[in-house]
């Protein structure tokens, strides 16, 4: 439906738009799509405009000052509205952007695309950040370039060629495309999947038919659009997925995600490429990390430290085997003037340069070393990475600036690709206790649910972190308000004595029991001593008092649940569905197939479950990828599930328990 000219009457003002501007196709309602309005107006030149045409961004932050239906489409007369607000530079304060360094504040100011333009200007050298307006027009959040940039980088060489999002990239790295993109959640489904493969299945994502380009830009890529709903569901599914995987996902929604709320989607961003690389930092995986122990330090005690420490011991191991006088201590402080970490941070490039001298003395020199001046030294510095392939994630300017992130994925890139350890003999490997699976794979959902609850600190390893108590108690004031008698737990000096520890773990076993939770033979000094089956035991019977708890709230009637209510709940609602599918018990053999769970997923969504996917489960590899489809499935409806296919296929009763309850949850709430 092209037009040659607009002529609309809003607020008693004339608008004209000439064709010979902007030759642009609307839909069948006389609508624009925002992404045919992003790209028409920020590749079309225009003579009255500053710098001869109007940059993605200043389209981006105008846009946001004009009115926009539920659906997303922009109407003429919005349109004719941002074009005028383009050419006059009068947007919204809510379309201000600043950039420059750190010290920069909030100097300059124009609006709307002045402003954008006038900021557009700022000093990028120096790993600056742009401001940008949050939900309340009186909160700003800042966005680090330099992190927006190579996070966008990593994406389009990992995402390149994919089946579906392929299109649409490379995604430029100088502007805020990268937030856009992101709004149908088929990218961070991506992404989460190259982390941490086979986290979500694809078959169940949301995908569309490419939109028609501008008629004036022929060359443009087309892009996949989803209506709010269908971008809500595939939301829900990266929110969910990022849960399953301990990310923290506090305060961020799927209509967060809809509506590309920048600083949330870069926070997500960087834990999803964070998880992927920390993820080959594992005894397991690299057993010459054996050889990284400190003196008089065990295994175990080696093995519960988290992954980024591991490299931190891994970086300076390498210092020290080059005789070079430093070590590294931190990875950057973003918020602290980089000339207060001389001799302890990265941002002078010296570790650096010893660093890569040591994995690859014959393709990395020391030569950074003679060079004053710290962007020159860096530069070499990176070239040096660059000679063995690992020139990612940092830029002369993030390096100097001492950006933690950037560097934290420096680094780990760099282990991940030279790791520079020698193999074992067969004499020196270690004997690694293996916990048995069942004990694994529990211990693994039981820390991701206590991090669900926001316990300070995090949950890394099950068995250490809740050794002094504090955990559970926090647990148990999170589930239970109020709960907690304070002034009765010992909080410090840390680390707690092992009598203060004991104190505290009694208390949680004695609340346990007041809220009739089952323990039977389990005290203090057991949680204490790190005994894995009796602190399993107390763990489940919290989570399952959670769980339980949740759906009694959400009942008509408060009253208590039990796992028999549960068990009937589900035959019943797949009984309604139509299906023959039926469960005796969560030890019921029959479940490893996961087709009831598809059938009592079809019952609460009809239409959800798409049975042409569905194997007949066989053999294992059709169960799990049954499993699999049923996991994707109800995080696409909103349910956070911490299993795993196995769970399923393997048919623990624990973790099959928890699977149905958070099914149940979730229709209960829905009514």
């Amino acid at each position: 439906m092209p037009f040659d000219s607009v002529k609309v009457d809003k607020h008693s003002r004339a608008a004209t738009l000439e064709a010979t501007e902007s030759q642009i196709d609307l839909d069948s309602t006389g609508r624009l799509p925002k992404s045919t309005v992003m790209t028409a107006l920020s590749t079309n030149a225009k003579s009255d405009a500053p710098a001869g045409k109007w940059t993605y961004d200043q389209v981006r932050e105008t846009l946001k000052t004009v009115s926009i239906d539920s659906s997303g489409q922009v109407e003429l007369d919005d349109f004719v509205d941002l074009v005028d607000k383009l050419r006059s530079g009068a947007g919204a304060q809510a379309g201000k952007v600043h950039r420059g360094g750190a010290l920069s504040g909030l100097m300059g100011a124009g609006s709307g695309a002045a402003a954008v333009q006038a900021q557009n200007t700022g000093d990028k050298s120096s790993g600056g950040k742009v401001l940008v307006k949050g939900s309340n027009t009186n909160i700003t959040h800042s966005i680090n370039e330099d992190e927006r940039t190579e996070f966008t980088r990593h994406i389009n060489q990992v995402l390149a060629g994919d089946a579906d999002i392929g299109d649409r990239l490379p995604i430029p790295t100088d502007t805020f495309q990268i937030f856009d993109e992101c709004k149908d959640g088929l990218l961070l489904a991506k992404l989460i999947n190259d982390s941490v493969p086979d986290t979500i299945d694809e078959r169940v994502l949301n995908k569309a038919s490419r939109a028609k380009a501008p008629s004036a830009m022929p060359s443009a890529k087309s892009k996949a659009t989803l209506n709010n709903f269908q971008m809500t569901e595939n939301n829900n599914l990266v929110i969910t997925s990022a849960k399953s995987l301990g990310l923290s996902t506090v305060n961020i929604g799927a209509s967060d995600l809809n509506e590309g709320r920048e600083h949330l989607i870069l926070g997500l961003i960087w834990q999803i490429i964070r998880r992927g690389l920390l993820a080959k930092i594992d005894i397991k995986l690299h057993p010459e990390l054996y050889r990284l122990l400190e003196d008089d330090e065990t295994l175990e005690q080696f093995l519960r430290l988290p992954p980024d420490q591991i490299l931190l011991r891994w970086f300076n191991f390498h210092l020290k085997a080059a005789n070079w006088h430093r070590r590294q201590v931190i990875f950057g402080a973003p918020d602290v003037p980089t000339f207060l970490l001389m001799g302890y941070d990265v941002a002078d490039g010296e570790n650096y340069t010893v660093l890569l001298n040591q994995l690859k003395p014959n393709e990395c020199s020391r030569a950074p070393l003679q060079e004053n001046d710290l962007h020159q030294r860096a530069e070499k510095v990176l070239q040096n990475a660059d000679a063995i392939g690992c020139r990612k994630y940092l830029t002369a300017s993030s390096l100097v600036a001492g950006n933690a992130k950037l560097n934290l994925a420096f680094v780990a890139n760099l282990f991940n690709t030279w790791p520079g350890l020698e193999p074992l003999e067969e004499n020196e490997r270690p004997v690694i206790e293996e916990f048995d699976a069942e004990g694994e794979r529990e211990a693994r959902v039981f820390t991701l649910w206590l991090n669900s609850l926001d316990v300070e600190p995090g949950v890394n390893d099950l068995f250490e972190d809740v050794k002094d108590g504090l955990v559970l108690l926090q647990a148990f004031d999170k589930m239970i308000p109020g709960s907690v008698t304070w002034r009765r737990v010992s909080k410090t000096p840390v680390p707690l004595s092992r009598f203060k520890a004991v104190e505290n773990t009694n208390y949680a076993i004695d609340l346990a029991k007041q809220n009739n939770m089952h323990i039977v033979g389990i005290q203090g000094a057991d949680i204490v001593d790190g005994a894995r089956t009796l602190t399993l035991g107390l763990v489940w019977q919290m989570m399952r008092r959670n769980i339980l708890s949740t759906m009694a709230s959400l009942s008509k009637n408060g009253r208590d649940i039990t796992d028999s209510d549960i068990v009937k709940w589900a035959n019943e609602q797949v009984k309604q569905g139509g299906k023959q599918s039926t469960m005796r018990s969560f030890k019921d053999p029959s479940l490893k197939n996961a087709k009831f769970f598809l059938d009592l997923l079809e019952s609460l969504k009809p239409g959800y479950v798409d049975y042409s996917l569905v194997y007949d489960g066989r053999n294992d590899d059709e169960c799990k990828a049954n499993a699999k489809l049923a996991i994707s499935i109800a995080r696409k409806l909103g349910s956070l599930i911490f299993i795993v296919p196995e769970d399923i296929v393997e048919v623990r009763p624990r973790l099959v328990l928890t699977f149905c309850a958070a099914l149940m949850a979730l229709q209960t709430a829905s009514k």
